[in-house]
């Protein structure tokens, strides 16, 4: 009986110290390098919230980091997603190589979705949008500048992958 309370009481206490030493790491440090955080639906709706801003404001190729009276589509997303603490890389092919996959059955607002030129190009990523729900995508380019759009349009032929940061 004792033994088996011994048992008891080194169980409770390995449960007790690994509790004690989990909450005092942050979460940050917690998980192993590489490895994706949980989905957060509040990140992603201060993406929307705060892409929602800027309709309107005007296309540029190569639009620099940081600047906000223009993007480009990687720039959009990059601005918007630093502003919640995830920094992407600067080009739509670079971020598309991060993250982690996610089927377009399985999108939630604030997924990235990336494009190649046309339907014929091959797998080359030229293009990214945030998936913004029911379908639609908010993104940047050509003449409407910062807009939204419905991926079963035209952008549908031309996806290449998905990918979750949020």
């Amino acid at each position: 009986m004792e033994q088996r309370n011994r048992k008891n009481f080194a169980a409770k206490v390995a449960i007790a110290l690994t509790l004690t030493f989990t909450a005092a790491v942050p979460a940050t440090l917690a998980l192993p390098a590489g490895q994706a955080h949980a989905y957060s639906v509040s990140k992603a709706n201060n993406v929307i919230k705060m892409g929602n801003r800027f309709l309107g404001v005007r296309y540029q190729f190569g639009a620099p980091s940081g600047v906000t009276n223009r993007f480009d589509c990687s720039s959009l997303t990059q601005y918007l997603f630093k502003k919640q603490g995830v920094y992407l890389p600067r080009t739509s092919s670079q971020q598309s190589k991060k993250g982690k996959y996610v089927p377009i059955s399985q999108l939630k607002k604030g997924d990235l979705i990336f494009f190649k030129a046309s339907k014929t190009s091959g797998s080359r990523v030229t293009h990214v949008a945030i998936y913004a729900g029911n379908g639609k995508m908010l993104h940047t380019y050509g003449k409407p500048g910062v807009t939204y759009s419905y991926f079963n349009s035209y952008w549908k032929g031309r996806y290449v992958t998905s990918k979750r940061f949020l």
